[in-house]
């Protein structure tokens, strides 16, 4: 039984280790990366790589699912907060800067069909419903406006490295001054209506 449990977090270990070199990979070179480069960077073999994952197409899969679970894990924590704003906050502070750490623009070329098939967009809604959670806990204590939805705030997760990604080479900690102004944007001190609806759930 100790030996099976032995094997078992070797391989959890080796698989994560795997992802962590394919995402580095793919962040450096794009969809491009070659199995090759990424076997090589893990130090692996690349038949190694196809045991674990039919193409690269599923190897993009894994990585956006492991993200996403990694992201709702993160808002699952911070679910019972006493101060709901500050969670809401912490939470999109540390969204923001995995995803200056850890691009996934690569995923643009990977096959819907695969992504679909590796349950990505049940994973993703499971992310989204946390993340609902945590922005009606803060709605209710009256940390954000009281228009602000779900959806809006999962649309905002996104924001503050996209908006500074021209610049992320010259000035990388860019992003934390957009990510300010968006939680000064949530906040309801002198919110005035919004001139648009807000997005529908669930979000396409």
């Amino acid at each position: 039984m100790t030996e099976t449990r032995t094997l078992r977090a070797d391989a959890a270990r080796n698989r994560r280790e795997l992802l962590r070199a394919a995402a580095d990979e793919f962040r450096e070179r794009g969809p491009d990366a070659s199995i090759e480069s990424i076997a090589r960077r893990a130090g692996i073999g690349k038949g190694t790589v196809f045991r674990h994952f039919a193409s690269k197409d599923h190897l993009m899969a894994a990585i956006v699912t492991d993200r996403l679970e990694d992201l709702g894990g993160l808002a699952e924590s911070l679910a019972g907060a006493p101060d709901a704003g500050a969670a809401l906050a912490d939470f999109l502070a540390a969204s923001a800067e995995r995803q200056q750490e850890q691009s996934m623009a690569f995923l643009a070329a990977a096959d819907p069909a695969v992504l679909r098939e590796a349950g990505v967009e049940e994973v993703r809604e499971r992310m989204f419903q946390a993340v609902y959670a945590l922005v009606d806990r803060a709605r209710g204590q009256g940390a954000i406006r009281a228009d602000v939805t779900g959806p809006d705030v999962v649309l905002l997760m996104c924001a503050p490295t996209h908006v500074a990604e021209p610049l992320a080479k010259a000035s990388p900690d860019l992003w934390r001054r957009y990510l300010a102004i968006i939680l000064d944007g949530l906040r309801p001190d002198g919110a005035r209506n919004l001139p648009h609806p807000a997005p529908p759930a669930p979000l396409p």
